[in-house]
Parts: C-alpha cells; structure tokens; sequence
C-alpha cells in the first residue's frame, strides 16, 4: 500500500472478483460482508469451507509467485464451527463469529488457522498436513481454543481433494462470428457474456469472470490446456452465424481433462430484436448446458469414487436423475440419494432442494400416498433449504410449487415472481 496504494487496491478488487468470490460460491458458501482488505462467509459444511480456503491460498500463492515480497497481496484465513446469531441483515455475530476472527489474526501470511471443532470435522476426510498449535487464549474469548494451522501453498501440505478443479466449474469461451462480419461482434460478443452471467446462477457453479474468458479470443486454444490454466473441468465454446433471416447458433460442452465432446447443440432463431433474440437463446443454452453440467458430474462421480461419495456427489447424482423425463421409480431413486445426501451433511443445500422438489412433484402428479406425511417433509427440507441459501432461485422457485399444492396460490405467485427474478432462466423461454 505504501508503494503502490491505488494500484494495490485495483488488484485486490480484482483478486476478490475473478478468485476470492467464485471460489466461494464454488464451494456452497456465502459472503456475509466485506470489511476493508477483509471478508466474512459463511458455508453449508466445515469440509467445504477448509478446501475453499485452500483453494484461495494455493491460487493466491500461484498469483504471487515472481513477485518480489512488498508487491504481493497474502491472505490469513480464519475457520471456526459454532453458533451464530443472524441479524435482521443477514450479517453474522457471535463467539462463533468472534473466534473466526481471532483465528484469523494468528494464521501466518498465505495461511489457515482452524480451531479444533473444524479440524475434528475434516480429519479424515481430507488429506490435510495440520500442525497443532497448542490451547491458546485469544483475544475477548474467555475459554481456551485449540488452534491447528495448515500451509497449503508449501507442496507437503497441498491436498489431492484440493488440486483437482471445483464441481461443475466452467469457463465461456468467446463464441466465434463465422460470418466475419465486424457488425455481428456485439451480438456474438454479448451472446458469449449472457451465458457467463446465466451459468453463474446455477447452485454451486464456478464460472470463470468474462474478462479473462476474453483474452483467450481469436486465439487457438487446447481445451485441456485451458483447464489446467483456468483450474475448471468444463469448457463451453461456440460460434455464430447469419443469414437474411435467420440466426444460427452452435455450442460445444467438452471436459477439459480428456477433450471429449460432452454435448452440443444448434439453435436457429427468426431474425427478430436483437436483444430479445440474444436473451431467448442464451437463455435456451444457459437452461440446457445447466442440466449437462449436473448430468456430467453424475457420471463424473460414479465413474471416480462409486464407494465413496460426499454429499455433494449424492445430490449431483440425484439431481441428473430428476432432469430426465419423469418416471416414479427413476424419481423415486433420485429422492433415497438426497437423503443419503443429508446423513452425510444435513446442510447440502443441493440435497434439501432435490428432496423438497421430489416430494413436491409427488403431490402435484396426484402420485403420492401419504400427501400429508409428504408435504410435511417437503416443507421442512425448503425451509432450511431457505435459511441456509435465502437467494437460492432454485430453492425459492421449489417453494412455490409447494405453495401452489398447498392451495396458497397467491403466495405461491409472488415466490415464483421472486424466483424468476433471481434466475430469468426458470421462467419460459
């Protein structure tokens, strides 16, 4: 700050927007507030909050690397397990709060410190090197904590759960004008941006920032390459092209690791208004490469850990089955798979959606059994599906159709109004 303070501040905002807030989201967590050169989250599971934070450490130790010393932005990071107190505003308070904090201030810079109710939780479960600090008295906190700290950017300490890329991460190359035509730019350009800003929405997407999607435009790229660079499983590209009355799309879905063509699809759409026509195909693809990205991540999982699964994989597995066509017994698999879900972690936001959307599409195809038992279990898995994700699109959306078989239509019009205004992509198109 002292050398460069407005150029330090640009690279942290920066640093905060294309690697501090996706890895976040990627990880099912939520920011509660900023607070000057620092933050606050809040995640769905302890595992979840340790491999974001070595995530960040290990990208911002890669960002930092060749820097001399007074040019590098390091973090210390802070993870706690306890009781909180939500305000009226969302923001956290608390000695489950307060510890975080204190933690924070004695990790090492590019460190983690974690008290020991974090680190009881993932030992075992991650492949992590912890050093054990000891019982210490920290600041304002009456009790003792016993403090584990880690270094993921040292090599002993990288994890193999932590290097491999997040779920259903994905980067938006530029889409190619076939037509050549330097009028059509825009429209193919913002083609290429309205998918990024649509794949973003989806529950527990990281998607990689515009701006750096577009540097890779008009150059030859290796898919595989990418995925290495960008640390993302999935890469969507591309092209355009224009006739006299007609508008022809073309998207690829390819995995990074093998280079396979996942899926792909062409769209062709009436000339029309321009931006009405770039908002319904993006909103098309958005939807589909959606429900691809969650199937591919099924089979990702079956195919890498079948006796193994986190909750995580249990949802996205029950997810791919809810996105088919419906059938009971295809349903009624993907329902026993969220449950298996939330033994493991009764907080995947994923699994409660999943269970209460189940249940829900139960009642409203008249196919249920015991309709009171159902809804009562339908209403309770969205309600702290609602609490732990209040801007969840998906879950607001899932709520609606419970209030519609509820017989409460005009509430269940006004959360459906809320969900679309969330994610216009759970509307028609």
């Amino acid at each position: 700050m002292g050398i460069d303070e407005e150029g330090t501040l640009d690279r942290l905002r920066t640093v905060r927007k294309d690697l501090i807030n996706p890895m976040i989201a990627a990880h099912r967590g939520r920011i509660v507030k900023t607070t000057g050169d620092g933050l606050l989250a809040e995640f769905a599971s302890v595992v979840d909050a340790v491999r974001s934070a070595i995530g960040m450490q290990q990208a911002m130790a890669e960002s930092n690397s060749g820097l001399v010393q007074d040019r590098r932005i390091e973090f210390r990071i802070g993870i706690n397990l306890g009781d909180v107190v939500v305000e009226d505003d969302g923001d956290l308070m608390g000695d489950g709060v307060n510890v975080a904090a204190r933690l924070e201030g004695t990790a090492d810079p590019g460190g983690i410190c974690l008290s020991s109710a974090v680190y009881d939780q993932v030992r075992g479960k991650m492949d992590i090197t912890a050093q054990d600090r000891g019982r210490q008295q920290l600041k304002n906190i009456a009790e003792l904590v016993q403090i584990y700290s880690i270094s993921p950017a040292q090599p002993a300490a990288a994890a193999p759960h932590t290097t491999v890329a997040p779920r259903l991460s994905i980067v938006v190359l530029p889409f190619v004008n076939l037509d050549g035509n330097s009028e059509q730019d825009y429209f193919v350009d913002g083609v290429t941006e309205s998918l990024t800003t649509d794949l973003s929405r989806i529950p527990g997407a990281f998607v990689i920032a515009r701006n750096t999607a577009f540097t890779f435009k008009g150059k030859p790229v290796d898919v595989r390459v990418i995925g290495r660079e960008l640390g993302v499983r999935y890469v969507l590209e591309g092209s355009v092209q224009g006739g006299e009355a007609r508008i022809r799309v073309n998207a690829q879905l390819i995995d990074t690791e093998t280079g396979a063509h996942l899926w792909a699809e062409r769209f062709d759409k009436p000339r029309a208004d321009i931006l009405d026509m770039q908002d319904e195909i993006t909103t098309r693809l958005a939807r589909t490469v959606g429900v691809e990205l969650v199937a591919a991540e099924g089979r990702r999982a079956e195919r890498e850990r079948p006796n193994n699964m986190d909750a995580g994989d249990l949802a996205m597995r029950g997810w791919a089955l809810l996105n088919q066509p419906l059938s009971l017994r295809r349903d009624r698999a993907a329902c026993d798979l969220f449950d298996a879900a939330l033994r493991l972690d009764d907080r995947n936001v994923e699994a409660l959606v999943g269970l209460a959307f189940y249940h829900g599409n139960d009642l409203r195809t008249f196919a249920s059994t015991n309709r009171d038992e159902q809804l009562r279990i339908a209403q309770m898995a969205i309600t702290e599906a609602l609490r732990l994700a209040p801007s969840n699109a998906l879950a607001h959306f899932v709520h609606a159709n419970l209030l519609h078989v509820s017989g409460a239509t005009e509430r269940a019009l006004r959360e459906l109004q809320f969900a679309i205004a969330l994610d216009p992509g759970l509307g028609p198109c």
